[in-house]
């Protein structure tokens, strides 16, 4: 269906490809990668024609219709999303106007016997027909089907498109080429502005869609499920394998090994035989001989090997100093904005050195729950750290917040302090900020690289507590496995805000489901979480099935069983967070003890006093915490 022919595209920086080739067949699934910065949106420009090549041609065939999804969209803001989606195939607007047209003249005119009327009557026979063949009959259907699966409710697919925040108009954008059902669709980083729900959704639309497919993502999972093809970008030329991007690593893997060995092997021949041409060129017997010898080598074509880098990197995170046990506590949190309440009375504990990825669908809250935390928002009810607790913080806009005159490197200059200034440039190699790359300006850098330094900086600052608000949207794979091996490695606490479902397996120790009235705690990792809980369990509220009334005799015993309900949670949170503390301050007083060593004085008799009054406290918190958890439990069999 397209087809390019030694494209070759060039910037003032250089070339970013030379004498590419590539076709694109129907029910190609072809996932675009490599690393950020190596032209893979440019690719998709040329490929839908909005960017002319500097040489070689880019061929579709006539009839193809090409869906593209930019990063960078221009989407009206005065029309509503439904509208919007109706309105944006030009074939079908133009054939229900003319086809309106058309009846409205059978239904006034009353020449019936005239050739003109038998023309029109026939014309509403063929535009039904190709409607038919569009499938526009159905169109409003597919429209709230798509819409719902990207996350929509069904009472925001009239509001105007300028309400929806960026990452929402996305989505609408994206909507209107899976509606239109285009016969080739070219799709940028969609995954970016999705939730996990949704990604699911738009996973398995994809597979069983018809056209080809040309796909960037840096989601390695959404890859390996959705695409049957691997085309990778590196060394200004494409790598083209007919598997999915996790089977292509070891294909490409394979065959560079064998050209290894391939290329070992013939300079081991090169140099036996500049050898002899060397022992033999000096003497007239033998002249001949070596002639024939040169000539010879002069005609073997040397295997090149085109290495695509994937060496890994060791960083650290630093912990110079580690926190209390006891990290966050929040307490009957509410957050409004405006007459919209975001969530209302959270209850939650973070101790020291848990690892937690806070999931829930766009919209309920998760980045507002973080700015909470930092302090970068006002909010209603208590927000507690514990001892010695520091933030290390990565906001959706940290990149964007940069310096764009400094340079790569001055920027963490900038920050770098004592022994950490030496390892600059290595941890800035690790990053993939190697050799001209550290002197290049912030301003010039692509989304994914500033990303990358924003990350970078954080390695510099002294913290215990890391949180981290989408930190791999724009992050090629490569420099999402770096961030994830050294995140596994932190040893303080972690709170994450990511749907990269292969970013989060194996790196988050509990998940945080929040909802609008409490946050939910799972002891299994985000694998687990999703086969568990399909979309219904993480849906918004207005989109869950309505819950059968129970009779009214019921009513007040049911309210009176949920306000039980939850003033022994209550008290069980209460409980534990004393526990937590009484636990904490044994270990100190015990500490102390055991450093004062026995004493028959008052300072010895009043800490053993100290000691025991706390072992009470504990005692009498776990006794509170056992009636209470056993009378829950019993309170919530009977309901169920």
């Amino acid at each position: 269906m397209v087809r390019i022919g030694n494209l070759s595209y060039h910037l003032p920086q250089g070339f970013l490809y030379k004498s590419i080739s590539l076709f694109i067949d129907r029910r190609d699934k072809i996932g675009l990668t490599g690393k950020n910065g190596v032209g893979k949106s440019t690719l998709l420009g040329l490929i839908s024609k909005q960017i002319t090549p500097t040489e070689g041609t880019v061929v579709v065939e006539k009839g193809v219709s090409i869906g593209y999804l930019t990063q960078d969209i221009e989407i009206r803001k005065d029309i509503s999303a439904r509208a919007y989606i109706e309105q944006s195939n030009v074939e079908v607007t133009s054939i229900q106007k003319r086809l309106d047209f058309v009846n409205n003249e059978l239904t006034t005119r009353t020449d019936y016997e005239s050739e003109a009327y038998s023309e029109l009557i026939q014309e509403v026979t063929e535009l039904n027909e190709r409607l038919t063949i569009l499938d526009a009959h159905s169109i409003a259907e597919k429209i709230e089907q798509v819409l719902k699966g990207l996350g929509f409710k069904l009472n925001e697919f009239d509001n105007l498109i300028g309400s929806f925040s960026g990452g929402w108009q996305m989505r609408i954008e994206l909507a209107k080429l899976l509606v239109n059902n285009p016969d080739v669709l070219l799709i940028d980083e969609p995954t970016n502005h999705l939730d996990i729900v949704s990604i699911q959704w738009l996973e398995n639309y994809l597979k069983n869609f018809k056209g080809g497919l040309v796909l960037i993502s840096h989601d390695k999972r959404f890859l390996d499920n959705v695409t049957n093809r691997t085309v990778e970008i590196a060394n200004q030329r494409l790598y083209d394998y007919k598997c999915n991007y996790s089977k292509y690593l070891v294909l490409h893997a394979e065959e560079m090994e064998r050209a290894m060995a391939a290329k070992k092997n013939q300079e081991k021949e090169i140099k036996r035989t500049e050898d002899l041409i060397n022992k033999y060129r000096a003497k007239a017997n033998k002249a001949a001989f070596a002639q024939s010898l040169i000539k010879k080598l002069d005609k073997v074509e040397r295997i090149e090997i085109d290495t695509i880098e994937r060496s890994g990197f060791n960083v650290k995170f630093t912990l110079d100093n580690p926190s209390g046990k006891r990290v966050l506590d929040i307490q009957n949190l509410s957050k409004t904005y405006g007459d919209k309440q975001i969530f209302s009375g959270l209850e939650v504990l973070l101790s020291r050195g848990e690892k937690i990825a806070l999931l829930g669908p766009n919209g309920v809250g998760k980045s507002t729950l973080i700015k909470c935390v930092t302090g970068d928002i006002p909010f209603e009810g208590n927000i507690e750290f514990g001892h010695n607790v520091s933030i290390g913080y990565f906001a959706q806009d940290s990149a964007e917040k940069l310096d764009g005159n400094a340079t790569v490197f001055d920027t963490i200059d900038a920050i770098a302090k004592g022994e950490k200034r030496k390892d600059i440039r290595a941890i800035l190699g690790a990053f993939l900020f190697s050799g001209e790359d550290a002197d290049k300006y912030v301003k010039v850098l692509s989304g994914g690289e500033r990303t990358r330094l924003a990350i970078c900086k954080l390695l510099f600052e002294d913290f215990n507590l890391l949180i981290m608000d989408e930190p791999t949207n724009h992050l090629d794979i490569q420099s999402k496995e770096i961030l994830k091996d050294a995140l596994k490695n932190y040893e303080g606490t972690l709170l994450l805000v990511s749907h990269d479902r292969d970013f989060l397996d194996g790196l988050s120790n509990k998940i945080w489901e929040i909802h609008p009235d409490n946050v939910k705690t799972h002891y299994f990792g985000v694998n687990e979480f999703l086969e568990r809980f399909n979309e219904m369990d993480i849906v918004a509220e207005n989109d869950k099935p309505k819950i059968k009334e129970k009779p009214k005799s019921d009513y007040q015993a049911s309210k009176e069983e949920k306000s039980r309900i939850k003033k022994l949670e209550n008290r069980i949170k209460k409980a534990e967070r004393e526990i937590e503390t009484c636990e904490t301050e044994l270990a100190l007083k015990t500490k102390e003890l055991e450093e004062l060593g026995y004493q028959e004085n008052e300072s010895y008799t009043n800490l053993v006093n100290e000691l025991n009054m706390i072992k009470e406290k504990l005692d009498q918190e776990m006794l509170v915490w056992e009636e209470s958890a056993e009378e829950l439990e019993s309170l919530k069999s009977k309901s169920s």
